[in-house]
Protein backbone atom coordinates (compact mmCIF):
# COMPACT_ATOMS: atom_id res chain seq x y z
CA UNK A 1 0.00 0.00 0.00
CA UNK A 2 1.81 3.40 -1.13
CA UNK A 3 2.27 5.66 2.18
CA UNK A 4 0.43 8.54 2.78
CA UNK A 5 0.95 11.64 3.85
CA UNK A 6 0.18 11.18 7.63
CA UNK A 7 2.06 7.83 7.59
CA UNK A 8 4.97 9.74 6.15
CA UNK A 9 5.10 11.99 9.13
CA UNK A 10 5.54 9.47 11.73
CA UNK A 11 8.15 7.42 9.55
CA UNK A 12 9.59 10.00 8.96
CA UNK A 13 9.97 10.44 13.02
CA UNK A 14 12.62 7.91 12.63
CA UNK A 15 14.09 8.08 9.22
CA UNK A 16 15.42 11.02 7.03
CA UNK A 17 14.39 11.58 3.84
CA UNK A 18 16.53 13.11 1.26
CA UNK A 19 13.96 14.56 -1.70
CA UNK A 20 14.40 17.46 -3.83
CA UNK A 21 12.12 20.19 -3.49
CA UNK A 22 9.07 20.31 -5.21
CA UNK A 23 8.25 23.11 -7.92
CA UNK A 24 5.17 24.87 -6.74
CA UNK A 25 3.01 28.20 -7.58
CA UNK A 26 3.35 30.87 -5.44
CA UNK A 27 1.63 34.52 -5.01
CA UNK A 28 3.17 36.89 -7.46
CA UNK A 29 6.15 38.72 -5.86
CA UNK A 30 8.20 41.25 -7.71
CA UNK A 31 11.64 39.88 -9.57
CA UNK A 32 14.44 39.90 -7.40
CA UNK A 33 16.98 42.96 -7.87
CA UNK A 34 20.29 41.60 -9.72
CA UNK A 35 23.55 42.24 -9.79
CA UNK A 36 27.03 41.06 -10.92
CA UNK A 37 29.33 42.79 -8.53
CA UNK A 38 27.48 43.49 -5.27
CA UNK A 39 24.15 43.51 -3.59
CA UNK A 40 22.84 46.07 -0.66
CA UNK A 41 19.41 45.13 1.24
CA UNK A 42 18.27 47.46 3.93
CA UNK A 43 14.50 48.68 4.76
CA UNK A 44 15.25 52.17 3.61
CA UNK A 45 15.95 53.28 -0.22
CA UNK A 46 18.62 56.31 0.97
CA UNK A 47 20.60 53.45 3.02
CA UNK A 48 20.50 50.99 0.12
CA UNK A 49 21.82 53.69 -2.29
CA UNK A 50 24.80 55.03 0.51
CA UNK A 51 25.66 51.21 0.80
CA UNK A 52 26.07 50.38 -3.03
CA UNK A 53 27.62 53.48 -3.46
CA UNK A 54 30.84 52.30 -1.21
CA UNK A 55 31.65 49.26 -2.57
CA UNK A 56 31.23 51.02 -6.31
CA UNK A 57 34.08 53.19 -4.71
CA UNK A 58 36.09 50.06 -3.72
CA UNK A 59 35.09 49.85 -0.26
CA UNK A 60 34.04 45.58 0.73
CA UNK A 61 31.17 44.85 2.16
CA UNK A 62 32.06 45.72 5.71
CA UNK A 63 32.63 49.16 4.50
CA UNK A 64 29.31 48.96 3.20
CA UNK A 65 27.80 48.06 6.61
CA UNK A 66 29.39 50.24 8.64
CA UNK A 67 28.58 53.58 6.27
CA UNK A 68 24.65 51.49 5.97
CA UNK A 69 24.25 51.58 9.80
CA UNK A 70 25.19 55.28 10.25
CA UNK A 71 22.98 56.16 7.34
CA UNK A 72 20.07 54.42 8.53
CA UNK A 73 20.44 55.95 12.01
CA UNK A 74 19.46 59.26 9.63
CA UNK A 75 16.84 58.40 7.42
CA UNK A 76 15.67 55.03 9.02
CA UNK A 77 15.14 56.88 12.77
CA UNK A 78 12.55 54.54 14.40
CA UNK A 79 14.84 51.31 13.91
CA UNK A 80 18.36 52.80 12.61
CA UNK A 81 20.79 53.96 15.36
CA UNK A 82 23.90 55.20 17.09
CA UNK A 83 21.66 54.92 20.16
CA UNK A 84 21.47 51.33 20.54
CA UNK A 85 23.07 48.27 19.38
CA UNK A 86 23.24 45.12 17.29
CA UNK A 87 24.95 42.19 15.53
CA UNK A 88 27.46 41.71 12.71
CA UNK A 89 27.80 38.34 11.01
CA UNK A 90 30.50 38.34 8.71
CA UNK A 91 31.45 35.62 6.26
CA UNK A 92 34.50 36.46 4.25
CA UNK A 93 35.41 35.67 0.87
CA UNK A 94 38.13 32.38 2.50
CA UNK A 95 35.35 30.72 3.96
CA UNK A 96 36.26 32.04 7.46
CA UNK A 97 33.73 33.67 9.96
CA UNK A 98 33.63 35.86 12.48
CA UNK A 99 30.53 37.63 14.96
CA UNK A 100 30.86 40.99 16.49
CA UNK A 101 28.41 42.11 19.32
CA UNK A 102 27.61 45.46 20.01
CA UNK A 103 24.26 45.03 21.68
CA UNK A 104 23.59 47.24 24.76
CA UNK A 105 24.83 46.62 27.91
CA UNK A 106 22.91 47.26 31.57
CA UNK A 107 24.22 50.13 33.74
CA UNK A 108 26.75 49.30 36.42
CA UNK A 109 23.39 51.07 38.49
CA UNK A 110 21.04 48.21 37.63
CA UNK A 111 20.21 45.70 39.56
CA UNK A 112 17.53 42.54 39.14
CA UNK A 113 14.55 44.18 40.73
CA UNK A 114 14.83 47.68 39.18
CA UNK A 115 11.51 47.20 37.22
CA UNK A 116 9.32 45.79 40.35
CA UNK A 117 7.13 47.35 43.26
CA UNK A 118 7.08 46.89 46.86
CA UNK A 119 5.22 43.83 45.96
CA UNK A 120 7.36 42.70 43.65
CA UNK A 121 5.29 43.21 40.74
CA UNK A 122 6.13 44.59 37.67
CA UNK A 123 5.70 48.17 37.24
CA UNK A 124 4.24 49.10 33.92
CA UNK A 125 6.05 50.53 31.47
CA UNK A 126 9.07 50.89 33.51
CA UNK A 127 11.56 49.23 30.88
CA UNK A 128 10.22 50.42 28.25
CA UNK A 129 9.66 54.21 28.54
CA UNK A 130 11.92 56.78 29.29
CA UNK A 131 15.81 56.68 30.87
CA UNK A 132 15.71 54.21 33.39
CA UNK A 133 14.99 51.77 30.33
CA UNK A 134 18.06 53.04 28.65
CA UNK A 135 20.51 50.27 28.12
CA UNK A 136 24.27 51.32 27.22
CA UNK A 137 24.47 51.41 23.70
CA UNK A 138 26.62 49.68 21.39
CA UNK A 139 26.58 50.52 18.23
CA UNK A 140 29.52 53.03 17.76
CA UNK A 141 31.82 51.05 18.80
CA UNK A 142 30.68 48.05 17.36
CA UNK A 143 30.93 50.10 13.86
CA UNK A 144 34.17 51.73 14.76
CA UNK A 145 35.82 48.17 15.26
CA UNK A 146 34.79 46.44 12.07
CA UNK A 147 35.62 49.32 10.27
CA UNK A 148 39.41 49.09 11.58
CA UNK A 149 39.41 45.34 11.43
CA UNK A 150 38.05 44.22 8.36
CA UNK A 151 37.22 47.53 6.26
CA UNK A 152 39.63 49.33 3.96
CA UNK A 153 37.94 53.07 4.19
CA UNK A 154 38.00 55.81 6.45
CA UNK A 155 35.98 56.69 8.78
CA UNK A 156 35.30 60.09 7.19
CA UNK A 157 34.39 58.50 3.80
CA UNK A 158 32.10 56.06 5.79
CA UNK A 159 29.94 58.58 7.69
CA UNK A 160 29.71 61.49 5.10
CA UNK A 161 27.00 60.56 3.70
CA UNK A 162 24.97 59.71 6.90
CA UNK A 163 25.99 63.28 7.72
CA UNK A 164 24.73 64.98 5.03
CA UNK A 165 21.46 63.39 5.23
CA UNK A 166 21.40 64.56 8.69
CA UNK A 167 22.17 68.44 8.19
CA UNK A 168 20.56 68.81 4.23
CA UNK A 169 17.43 66.71 5.35
CA UNK A 170 15.71 63.96 3.29
CA UNK A 171 11.97 64.05 1.56
CA UNK A 172 10.19 61.54 3.49
CA UNK A 173 8.01 58.83 1.30
CA UNK A 174 5.34 56.82 2.62
CA UNK A 175 6.46 54.47 5.09
CA UNK A 176 8.87 57.12 6.19
CA UNK A 177 5.48 59.63 7.11
CA UNK A 178 3.79 56.32 8.50
CA UNK A 179 6.02 55.47 11.08
CA UNK A 180 6.51 59.19 12.45
CA UNK A 181 2.18 59.05 12.47
CA UNK A 182 2.48 55.65 14.51
CA UNK A 183 4.55 57.18 17.06
CA UNK A 184 3.74 61.10 17.17
CA UNK A 185 1.74 60.79 20.76
CA UNK A 186 4.82 58.65 21.80
CA UNK A 187 7.58 61.27 20.85
CA UNK A 188 5.52 64.23 21.91
CA UNK A 189 6.38 63.15 25.72
CA UNK A 190 9.84 64.06 25.06
CA UNK A 191 10.67 67.68 24.41
CA UNK A 192 13.50 67.23 22.65
CA UNK A 193 12.43 64.27 20.55
CA UNK A 194 9.59 66.44 19.73
CA UNK A 195 11.69 69.16 18.92
CA UNK A 196 12.98 66.81 16.09
CA UNK A 197 10.70 64.87 14.56
CA UNK A 198 7.28 66.53 15.16
CA UNK A 199 6.18 69.92 13.41
CA UNK A 200 5.47 72.99 15.33
CA UNK A 201 2.16 72.72 15.71
CA UNK A 202 2.88 68.99 17.16
CA UNK A 203 1.81 67.15 13.88
CA UNK A 204 4.23 64.63 12.56
CA UNK A 205 5.86 65.12 9.17
CA UNK A 206 4.22 64.23 6.10
CA UNK A 207 4.87 62.92 3.12
CA UNK A 208 6.94 64.72 0.45
CA UNK A 209 8.43 66.76 3.63
CA UNK A 210 11.77 67.39 4.58
CA UNK A 211 13.14 65.79 8.08
CA UNK A 212 16.55 68.12 8.86
CA UNK A 213 18.64 67.04 11.88
CA UNK A 214 21.34 69.48 13.39
CA UNK A 215 21.98 68.11 16.50
CA UNK A 216 22.72 65.04 15.16
CA UNK A 217 24.47 65.97 11.96
CA UNK A 218 26.59 67.43 14.85
CA UNK A 219 27.36 64.49 17.03
CA UNK A 220 28.07 62.10 13.71
CA UNK A 221 30.48 64.77 12.61
CA UNK A 222 32.31 65.19 16.11
CA UNK A 223 32.54 60.96 15.86
CA UNK A 224 33.86 61.26 12.33
CA UNK A 225 36.88 63.37 13.28
CA UNK A 226 37.34 61.58 16.99
CA UNK A 227 36.10 58.22 16.80
CA UNK A 228 34.86 56.19 19.50
CA UNK A 229 36.20 58.66 22.37
CA UNK A 230 33.54 61.55 21.06
CA UNK A 231 30.30 59.57 21.92
CA UNK A 232 32.07 57.26 24.83
CA UNK A 233 34.10 59.80 26.44
CA UNK A 234 33.30 63.20 25.27
CA UNK A 235 30.29 65.81 25.37
CA UNK A 236 27.77 62.94 23.98
CA UNK A 237 28.03 60.74 26.88
CA UNK A 238 28.31 63.84 29.01
CA UNK A 239 25.09 64.82 27.66
CA UNK A 240 23.28 61.65 28.24
CA UNK A 241 24.27 61.09 31.66
CA UNK A 242 23.20 64.05 32.24
CA UNK A 243 19.03 63.95 31.34
CA UNK A 244 19.52 60.22 32.22
CA UNK A 245 19.90 61.73 36.12
CA UNK A 246 17.37 64.50 35.74
CA UNK A 247 15.03 62.30 34.72
CA UNK A 248 15.32 59.02 36.37
CA UNK A 249 17.84 56.87 34.53
CA UNK A 250 20.81 55.36 36.25
CA UNK A 251 23.24 55.72 33.24
CA UNK A 252 27.16 57.18 34.49
CA UNK A 253 29.73 57.96 32.44
CA UNK A 254 31.64 54.94 33.66
CA UNK A 255 28.86 52.86 31.98
CA UNK A 256 30.00 54.47 28.58
CA UNK A 257 33.97 54.39 29.38
CA UNK A 258 33.72 50.81 29.93
CA UNK A 259 32.08 49.49 26.90
CA UNK A 260 34.08 47.10 25.07
CA UNK A 261 32.52 45.05 21.71
CA UNK A 262 32.87 41.38 21.88
CA UNK A 263 34.38 39.13 19.01
CA UNK A 264 32.95 35.64 19.21
CA UNK A 265 32.70 32.53 17.49
CA UNK A 266 29.68 32.55 15.33
CA UNK A 267 27.01 29.34 15.98
CA UNK A 268 27.55 27.25 12.82
CA UNK A 269 25.34 24.00 12.00
CA UNK A 270 24.35 22.16 8.73
CA UNK A 271 21.12 21.69 7.20
CA UNK A 272 20.55 19.20 3.92
CA UNK A 273 24.30 19.93 3.02
CA UNK A 274 23.94 23.77 3.47
CA UNK A 275 26.25 25.45 6.38
CA UNK A 276 24.16 27.91 8.87
CA UNK A 277 26.50 30.63 10.32
CA UNK A 278 24.87 32.70 12.62
CA UNK A 279 24.68 34.61 15.53
CA UNK A 280 25.92 33.29 19.41
CA UNK A 281 24.60 33.74 22.80
CA UNK A 282 23.99 36.72 23.93
CA UNK A 283 21.94 36.26 20.76
CA UNK A 284 19.70 32.97 21.08
CA UNK A 285 19.72 33.37 17.75
CA UNK A 286 21.62 31.25 15.78
CA UNK A 287 21.81 28.38 18.19
CA UNK A 288 17.52 28.17 18.12
CA UNK A 289 17.68 28.54 14.30
CA UNK A 290 20.34 25.50 14.25
CA UNK A 291 18.15 23.77 16.63
CA UNK A 292 14.89 24.01 14.83
CA UNK A 293 16.35 22.99 11.34
CA UNK A 294 18.11 20.06 13.36
CA UNK A 295 14.69 19.10 13.98
CA UNK A 296 13.09 19.61 10.89
CA UNK A 297 15.77 18.27 8.91
CA UNK A 298 14.20 14.73 9.94
CA UNK A 299 11.05 15.20 7.90
CA UNK A 300 10.46 15.49 4.10
CA UNK A 301 9.41 19.13 3.59
CA UNK A 302 9.72 19.57 0.66
CA UNK A 303 7.40 16.13 -0.23
CA UNK A 304 4.80 17.54 2.62
CA UNK A 305 4.46 21.12 0.91
CA UNK A 306 4.47 24.79 2.31
CA UNK A 307 1.83 25.87 3.99
CA UNK A 308 0.17 21.96 4.46
CA UNK A 309 -1.21 21.02 8.15
CA UNK A 310 1.68 18.39 8.22
CA UNK A 311 4.45 20.74 7.69
CA UNK A 312 2.93 23.47 9.60
CA UNK A 313 2.22 21.14 12.75
CA UNK A 314 6.36 19.77 12.88
CA UNK A 315 7.31 22.82 12.33
CA UNK A 316 5.45 24.40 15.15
CA UNK A 317 6.58 21.50 17.10
CA UNK A 318 10.23 21.95 16.46
CA UNK A 319 9.84 25.67 17.69
CA UNK A 320 7.94 25.12 20.44
CA UNK A 321 10.83 22.20 21.81
CA UNK A 322 13.69 24.68 21.14
CA UNK A 323 11.70 27.62 22.30
CA UNK A 324 11.23 26.65 26.02
CA UNK A 325 15.30 26.13 25.39
CA UNK A 326 15.97 29.88 24.13
CA UNK A 327 13.71 30.80 26.72
CA UNK A 328 14.88 28.73 30.08
CA UNK A 329 18.52 28.17 29.19
CA UNK A 330 20.52 30.75 27.60
CA UNK A 331 21.74 34.07 28.60
CA UNK A 332 24.82 36.23 28.24
CA UNK A 333 27.90 33.84 27.83
CA UNK A 334 30.00 35.95 30.34
CA UNK A 335 27.32 35.45 33.27
CA UNK A 336 25.82 31.98 31.88
CA UNK A 337 26.95 28.38 30.83
CA UNK A 338 25.21 28.15 27.53
CA UNK A 339 24.21 24.62 26.71
CA UNK A 340 25.45 25.66 23.10
CA UNK A 341 26.93 22.11 22.26
CA UNK A 342 24.23 20.20 23.64
CA UNK A 343 21.19 22.38 21.68
CA UNK A 344 23.41 22.10 18.83
CA UNK A 345 23.48 18.20 18.74
CA UNK A 346 22.11 16.07 15.89
CA UNK A 347 21.12 13.47 18.64
CA UNK A 348 19.32 16.20 20.85
CA UNK A 349 17.15 16.89 17.65
CA UNK A 350 16.37 13.16 17.37
CA UNK A 351 15.16 13.07 20.95
CA UNK A 352 12.52 15.91 20.48
CA UNK A 353 11.48 14.28 17.25
CA UNK A 354 10.60 11.03 19.05
CA UNK A 355 8.65 12.93 21.28
CA UNK A 356 6.36 14.79 18.64
CA UNK A 357 2.96 12.63 18.33
CA UNK A 358 2.55 13.01 14.50
CA UNK A 359 -1.07 13.51 15.00
CA UNK A 360 -1.30 15.94 17.70
CA UNK A 361 -0.56 19.35 18.97
CA UNK A 362 1.68 19.34 21.91
CA UNK A 363 0.92 21.11 24.91
CA UNK A 364 3.56 24.17 26.19
CA UNK A 365 2.83 23.56 29.86
CA UNK A 366 3.45 20.29 29.72
CA UNK A 367 7.40 21.32 28.60
CA UNK A 368 7.63 23.41 31.90
CA UNK A 369 11.23 23.68 33.07
CA UNK A 370 11.91 22.60 36.90
CA UNK A 371 12.34 25.68 38.82
CA UNK A 372 11.15 28.06 36.35
CA UNK A 373 9.07 30.86 37.70
CA UNK A 374 12.11 42.28 20.54
CA UNK A 375 9.92 44.55 17.75
CA UNK A 376 9.64 45.17 14.19
CA UNK A 377 11.43 48.13 15.27
CA UNK A 378 15.09 46.39 14.88
CA UNK A 379 16.30 46.29 11.66
CA UNK A 380 18.30 43.82 9.36
CA UNK A 381 20.73 44.67 6.41
CA UNK A 382 22.51 42.13 4.00
CA UNK A 383 25.59 43.40 2.17
CA UNK A 384 27.98 41.63 -0.80
CA UNK A 385 30.60 42.65 -2.18
CA UNK A 386 32.56 41.48 -5.65
CA UNK A 387 35.42 39.02 -3.92
CA UNK A 388 32.08 37.86 -2.08
CA UNK A 389 32.69 38.86 1.40
CA UNK A 390 29.50 38.69 3.24
CA UNK A 391 27.54 40.89 6.11
CA UNK A 392 24.46 40.14 7.74
CA UNK A 393 23.56 43.10 10.53
CA UNK A 394 20.98 43.37 12.82
CA UNK A 395 20.47 46.43 14.82
CA UNK A 396 17.72 47.92 17.15
CA UNK A 397 16.02 50.12 19.77
CA UNK A 398 14.06 47.56 20.34
CA UNK A 399 10.73 49.10 20.50
CA UNK A 400 9.53 51.95 17.56
CA UNK A 401 11.83 54.66 18.24
CA UNK A 402 13.21 53.33 21.39
CA UNK A 403 12.40 54.50 25.26
CA UNK A 404 11.50 57.67 22.93
CA UNK A 405 13.80 60.24 24.51
CA UNK A 406 17.00 62.41 23.29
CA UNK A 407 19.79 64.31 25.15
CA UNK A 408 19.46 67.35 24.56
CA UNK A 409 21.87 68.44 21.64
CA UNK A 410 22.62 65.39 20.71
CA UNK A 411 19.81 64.13 18.38
CA UNK A 412 20.64 60.44 18.96
CA UNK A 413 17.54 59.04 19.69
CA UNK A 414 17.84 55.83 23.15
CA UNK A 415 17.11 52.36 23.26
CA UNK A 416 14.79 51.08 25.58
CA UNK A 417 16.66 47.56 25.11
CA UNK A 418 16.05 47.04 29.23
CA UNK A 419 12.95 45.24 28.52
CA UNK A 420 14.89 42.19 26.65
CA UNK A 421 16.08 41.24 30.13
CA UNK A 422 13.83 39.44 32.43
CA UNK A 423 12.05 41.46 35.28
CA UNK A 424 10.32 38.26 36.96
CA UNK A 425 10.74 34.83 35.88
CA UNK A 426 7.36 34.34 34.25
CA UNK A 427 6.39 37.58 33.35
CA UNK A 428 5.80 38.51 29.66
CA UNK A 429 7.90 41.07 28.32
CA UNK A 430 7.04 43.53 24.89
CA UNK A 431 7.01 40.75 22.67
CA UNK A 432 5.20 37.82 24.96
CA UNK A 433 8.06 36.08 25.95
CA UNK A 434 8.30 33.95 28.75
CA UNK A 435 11.87 34.47 30.11
CA UNK A 436 14.04 32.66 33.16
CA UNK A 437 17.21 33.43 35.82
CA UNK A 438 19.52 32.93 33.13
CA UNK A 439 18.52 36.18 31.65
CA UNK A 440 17.93 38.02 35.00
CA UNK A 441 19.37 41.75 35.56
CA UNK A 442 22.97 41.96 36.48
CA UNK A 443 25.36 45.09 35.92
CA UNK A 444 27.51 45.41 32.41
CA UNK A 445 25.20 42.43 31.70
CA UNK A 446 23.76 41.75 27.77
CA UNK A 447 19.92 41.08 27.35
CA UNK A 448 19.21 37.77 25.60
CA UNK A 449 18.48 38.66 22.32
CA UNK A 450 16.60 36.54 19.09
CA UNK A 451 18.34 38.86 16.23
CA UNK A 452 19.98 36.18 13.96
CA UNK A 453 22.47 37.73 11.62
CA UNK A 454 22.60 34.48 9.11
CA UNK A 455 25.03 33.44 6.12
CA UNK A 456 24.37 30.59 4.52
CA UNK A 457 27.16 28.61 2.93
CA UNK A 458 27.18 25.48 0.08
CA UNK A 459 29.89 23.80 -0.81
CA UNK A 460 32.28 26.80 0.58
CA UNK A 461 30.95 29.01 -0.99
CA UNK A 462 28.47 32.19 0.10
CA UNK A 463 24.60 30.98 -0.90
CA UNK A 464 22.26 33.47 1.14
CA UNK A 465 22.73 36.31 3.36
CA UNK A 466 19.57 36.70 5.57
CA UNK A 467 18.01 38.02 8.75
CA UNK A 468 14.82 40.23 9.86
CA UNK A 469 13.65 42.60 12.43
CA UNK A 470 10.39 41.09 14.62
CA UNK A 471 11.23 40.39 18.40
CA UNK A 472 11.04 37.30 19.41
CA UNK A 473 9.82 36.26 15.99
CA UNK A 474 13.27 37.16 14.36
CA UNK A 475 14.22 33.25 14.47
CA UNK A 476 11.05 31.84 12.89
CA UNK A 477 10.73 34.93 10.15
CA UNK A 478 14.63 33.80 9.23
CA UNK A 479 14.07 30.26 9.37
CA UNK A 480 11.28 30.58 7.32
CA UNK A 481 12.89 32.06 4.88
CA UNK A 482 15.98 29.68 4.24
CA UNK A 483 13.29 26.23 4.60
CA UNK A 484 11.31 28.24 1.51
CA UNK A 485 14.54 28.61 -0.70
CA UNK A 486 15.70 24.94 0.09
CA UNK A 487 12.70 22.89 0.70
CA UNK A 488 10.56 24.50 -1.28
CA UNK A 489 12.00 25.86 -4.35
CA UNK A 490 10.35 29.74 -3.90
CA UNK A 491 13.04 32.34 -5.29
CA UNK A 492 14.66 34.92 -2.55
CA UNK A 493 11.66 37.42 -3.28
CA UNK A 494 9.05 34.75 -2.61
CA UNK A 495 10.25 33.62 0.09
CA UNK A 496 10.45 36.19 1.77
CA UNK A 497 7.57 37.82 1.23
CA UNK A 498 5.61 34.46 1.76
CA UNK A 499 2.91 34.17 4.94
CA UNK A 500 4.56 33.48 7.96
CA UNK A 501 3.79 31.20 11.32
CA UNK A 502 4.94 31.54 14.36
CA UNK A 503 5.11 30.07 17.99
CA UNK A 504 7.21 30.69 20.83
CA UNK A 505 6.48 28.05 23.44
CA UNK A 506 4.56 30.62 25.55
CA UNK A 507 1.87 31.80 25.44
CA UNK A 508 0.47 28.42 23.21
CA UNK A 509 -0.72 29.91 20.29
CA UNK A 510 0.44 29.46 16.71
CA UNK A 511 0.73 32.87 15.22
CA UNK A 512 -0.60 33.39 11.77
CA UNK A 513 -0.39 36.05 9.57
CA UNK A 514 -3.13 37.39 7.03
CA UNK A 515 -3.76 34.39 4.54
CA UNK A 516 -1.23 33.05 5.80
CA UNK A 517 -2.60 29.50 5.90
CA UNK A 518 -5.98 27.71 3.63
CA UNK A 519 -9.26 27.24 6.02
CA UNK A 520 -8.74 23.42 5.45
CA UNK A 521 -5.17 23.35 6.66
CA UNK A 522 -7.05 25.80 9.89
CA UNK A 523 -9.29 23.00 10.46
CA UNK A 524 -6.76 20.48 10.17
CA UNK A 525 -4.71 22.02 12.49
CA UNK A 526 -8.11 23.01 15.05
CA UNK A 527 -8.82 19.34 14.58
CA UNK A 528 -5.43 18.43 15.74
CA UNK A 529 -5.55 20.74 19.00
CA UNK A 530 -3.89 23.82 17.69
CA UNK A 531 -5.14 27.26 18.73
CA UNK A 532 -4.75 29.69 15.99
CA UNK A 533 -4.09 33.33 16.92
CA UNK A 534 -5.20 34.18 12.76
CA UNK A 535 -3.27 37.78 12.61
CA UNK A 536 -4.95 40.66 10.92
CA UNK A 537 -1.33 42.68 10.53
CA UNK A 538 1.83 41.07 8.85
CA UNK A 539 5.33 40.74 11.18
CA UNK A 540 8.89 41.19 9.84
CA UNK A 541 10.66 42.66 7.04
CA UNK A 542 13.85 40.59 6.02
CA UNK A 543 16.25 41.27 3.60
CA UNK A 544 17.47 38.71 1.85
CA UNK A 545 20.49 37.90 -1.01
CA UNK A 546 20.62 34.44 -3.08
CA UNK A 547 23.98 33.75 -4.87
CA UNK A 548 24.15 32.26 -8.40
CA UNK A 549 20.61 33.03 -9.48
CA UNK A 550 17.03 33.78 -7.83
CA UNK A 551 16.15 30.28 -6.72
CA UNK A 552 18.01 27.22 -5.93
CA UNK A 553 16.38 25.49 -9.49
CA UNK A 554 18.67 28.56 -11.65
CA UNK A 555 21.37 28.17 -9.52
CA UNK A 556 21.35 24.53 -9.72
CA UNK A 557 20.64 25.29 -13.64
CA UNK A 558 23.57 27.77 -13.77
CA UNK A 559 21.89 30.32 -15.72
CA UNK A 560 21.02 33.08 -12.73
CA UNK A 561 22.96 36.38 -12.15
CA UNK A 562 25.47 36.23 -9.57
CA UNK A 563 23.26 38.17 -6.76
CA UNK A 564 19.94 38.38 -6.60
CA UNK A 565 18.52 40.78 -3.61
CA UNK A 566 15.22 40.61 -2.10
CA UNK A 567 13.67 43.17 0.45
CA UNK A 568 10.70 42.09 1.71
CA UNK A 569 7.08 43.46 0.67
CA UNK A 570 6.35 44.66 3.95
CA UNK A 571 9.41 47.12 4.04
CA UNK A 572 7.27 49.80 2.95
CA UNK A 573 10.75 52.06 2.05
CA UNK A 574 13.34 49.31 1.28
CA UNK A 575 15.45 48.36 -1.42
CA UNK A 576 17.41 45.76 -2.84
CA UNK A 577 20.54 47.39 -4.64
CA UNK A 578 22.71 45.51 -6.91
CA UNK A 579 25.40 46.40 -9.60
Amino acid sequence: MPLNRRTLIAASLSITFVLAPLTSVFAASPAPAKGEHGMVVTAQHLASEVGIEVLKKGGNAVDAAVAVGYALAVVYPNAGNIGGGGFMTIRFKDGKSTFLDFRERAPLAATKTMYLDKDGNPVKGASLDGYLAVGVPGSVAGFEMAREKYGKLSRQDLMAPAIGYAKDGFILNQGDAASFAGSADRLAKDPAAAAIFLKPDGKPYGVGERLVQPDLAASLAAISEKGTDAFYKGAIADAIVKASGAKGGILAKPDFEQYAVRELKPVTCTYRGYEITSSPPPSSGGIIICEILNVLEGYPLSYLGAGSAETVHVMVEAMRYAYVDRNSALGDPDFVDNPVSKLLDKAYAKDIRDKIDPFRAGVSQDLMPKGFGESKETTHYSIIDDAGNAVAVTYTLNGSFGAGVVADGTGILLNNEMDDFTQKPGVPNLYGLVQGEANAIQPKKTPLSSMSPTVVAKDGKPFMVIGSPGGSRIITITLEAIINVIDHGMNIQEAIDAPRIHHQWLPDKVYVEPFGLSPDTEKLLAGMGYHLDLADQTWGQAAGILVGGKSLAEIEKGGGARYNGAIDSRAASGEALGY
